[in-house]
């Protein structure tokens, strides 16, 4: 019996033709030439330009005259050596409270935003879908409330923080005057047994903006934690229990596993995030005491905004994005962050 050959495609049937090097290449571009350039326009330029401005004495009559004064690499050697006529400045330090702010920041929200969708997503619990829009509603509030809102809520004489302490303290006889807590501007060590440089980092202000940006926080990571929760199979579950695991074990073989590819690269994000928020430091708390809680994103903004060093803060921020660029790259290298969960 004779073979007969498969009918070759016609091409009418071939509706979508395939890409090819050179031929449709110009159609390609064609293409991309729109988002391109607006890109070009409202990202790589200026990204360029401050990074030109860095090198220079740049000022505001230079936008006029289109003109800055070249000075090289004097910018970045001031913030190095801390010749900026700033009180309380030192860039080391400032980049490791920065650090340490982050880090702590996405280390209670991930926990928190886990802990909390766990429970959400636990049997039983009745009126979920409540509970979930609940909880998403701090995100929508604009930021200058939030730090407006929380700033008064740790006010000194009227915040009420301080009158809950008051009212507790009460029930136990203290003084109400020693339950007043400058909570935004006390200088003072929070941890006295603890070295005076370890305490430079943890002011009592600092647990103040830490309080108001869980209460931002944890929310999108909760969201994001809900969501891969309910992607995991159930007989993942069904199987480990048929194999004898435990609930720890279950959790931590199953739940964690699933959990890490949404909950990894969610975590780089938030500490980018944190890493430059800037309305809480400013507007609440200013920076204090004494510069303590000041962040690089604010002490650029100040640069700008009080001094006029525009170089300075062009600086300011290419060592910014050099920093997270190198965080980023080596967290990624270690927790394989975009990683596939199977591999």
């Amino acid at each position: 019996m004779t073979a007969v050959p498969a009918a070759a495609p016609t091409q009418r049937g071939r509706r979508f033709p395939s890409w090819r090097p050179g031929g449709d290449s110009k159609l390609v571009l064609l293409y991309l030439a729109p988002a391109f350039i607006v890109m070009g326009v409202i990202t790589f330029f200026p990204l360029l330009f401050q990074v030109y401005i860095s090198f220079t004495d740049f000022t505001t009559g230079s936008l006029r005259s289109g003109n800055a004064p070249w000075v090289g690499l004097d910018n970045y050697v001031r913030i190095l050596q801390n010749n900026l006529a700033i009180p309380n400045f030192t860039f080391v330090r400032q980049v490791i409270y920065n650090l340490w702010w982050a880090l702590a920041n996405v280390a209670v929200h991930v926990t928190l935003g886990v802990a909390i969708a766990l429970l959400l997503n636990a049997k039983g619990l009745r009126f979920k879908t409540f509970w979930r829009a609940l909880y998403i509603l701090p995100v929508i509030i604009p930021p200058i409330i939030v730090a407006t809102v929380w700033r008064n809520l740790f006010d000194t004489q009227n915040g009420a923080i301080n009158e809950l302490l008051i009212l507790v303290g009460g029930l136990f006889k203290i003084p109400e005057e020693a339950l007043r807590v400058d909570w935004l501007r006390f200088p003072g060590d929070v941890f006295p047994f603890l070295p005076s440089e370890i305490n430079h980092f943890v002011p009592l202000a600092f647990f103040a903006l830490l309080t108001a940006n869980t209460w931002l926080g944890w929310p999108l990571n909760a969201v994001v934690a809900t969501g891969a929760l309910q992607s995991i199979p159930g007989e993942l579950y069904e199987a480990a229990e048929m194999d004898g695991a435990n609930n720890w074990q279950k959790f931590r073989n199953v739940t964690l596993v699933y959990l890490r590819p949404a909950m990894v690269p969610y975590a780089v994000y938030g500490f980018v995030v944190t890493f430059n928020l800037f309305f809480l430091a400013y507007f609440m708390s200013a920076g204090g005491p004494f510069g303590r809680t000041e962040q690089l994103v604010t002490q650029a903004f100040r640069l700008v905004q009080e001094r006029q060093l525009y170089g300075v803060a062009a600086a300011f921020s290419v060592f910014m994005f050099f920093i997270l660029l190198a965080i980023t790259l080596v967290f990624n290298r270690f927790t394989k962050a975009t990683a596939s969960y199977d591999r």
